[in-house]
């Protein structure tokens, strides 16, 4: 049986606020809702970078403030990019956007979502890497993506789907749809084993 007549005696929540991760998850053809906006401290302890993400998801997960019915599935994301040994997350200005985007520039980093369905009874939370590389690009071609597509709301400061994508990345070597935010064939995958 196909994952959308499994999963109709369940209510799938999307737990974000991210544009992407609802077109992506929109793209499955499953049926979900969506959250309303919640708070969550996104702060995390000192550990390795490449299980932020993770952490963060269940993080979210644990903070989404409304009891779980018992046929309800959460779906809580986060999307972390890693470059230089460093989180980048956010920019907070058009300078620090500019800057995140001159440090990927001419080298490749790791871009990592980690993923946390959750229901009355079942946790499990999984993440996935793709390492992204970008061509050397100029000073003049970044403040056009920044200034253009305005990149405030994303993770290192770029849409893989948008401009920058179709011009600057010159390889990926893992899931394009996990760079948009959703690992969204490995979450298929994990959502089919989970219910």
């Amino acid at each position: 049986m196909l994952l959308h007549e499994r999963l109709k005696p369940y209510r799938l929540i999307l737990a974000s606020q991210s544009p992407r991760r609802r077109e992506l998850l929109a793209g499955t053809g499953l049926d979900f809702q969506l959250a309303e906006r919640f708070e969550c401290d996104e702060s995390y302890p000192d550990m390795p970078l490449g299980m932020v993400a993770e952490y963060l998801s269940r993080k979210k997960s644990d903070a989404y403030p409304t009891e779980l019915a018992e046929q309800d599935v959460l779906l809580t994301a986060d999307t972390v990019v890693i470059a230089c040994g460093e989180i980048l997350g956010k920019p907070h200005s058009r300078e620090e956007a500019i800057e995140m985007l001159q440090k990927l520039s001419g080298s490749t980093h790791e871009v990592v979502t980690g993923v946390t369905l959750r229901t009355r009874r079942l946790y499990r939370s999984f993440s996935s890497v793709s390492k992204v590389r970008f061509r050397s690009l100029s000073r003049e071609e970044i403040e056009y993506y920044v200034d253009n597509y305005h990149p405030m709301d994303k993770a290192g400061s770029y849409g893989i789907q948008e401009w920058i994508g179709y011009v600057g990345i010159e390889h990926i070597d893992g899931s394009f749809y996990n760079v948009m935010g959703l690992p969204i064939q490995r979450l298929y995958c994990e959502l089919d084993c989970f219910i």
